[in-house]
């Protein structure tokens, strides 16, 4: 399986490398999973894994390096 949206590139520009990248969209996915509110309105995808890196590309999950925890960003 291909990730095709959001691209690799732009969710890159967001995380500062791919290991960074898929810890933070695998906790953000269980967060949701677990019924944590979405941080956007709409989602193009419809698994959690989508919807995490929907959100990581917008700018709204971020990963807070002090803590190594989801940041969610207002």
């Amino acid at each position: 399986m291909r990730i095709t949206y959001p691209s690799i590139d732009k969710l890159l520009s967001r995380v500062d490398s791919r290991y960074s990248l898929s810890v933070l969209a695998a906790k953000r996915a269980h967060e949701l999973e677990a019924g944590d509110p979405p941080t956007l309105k709409s989602f193009k995808c419809d698994k959690a894994v989508g919807k995490a890196l929907e959100e990581i590309v917008a700018g709204k999950v971020t990963v807070d390096p002090a803590h190594a925890e989801v940041n969610l960003e207002d």
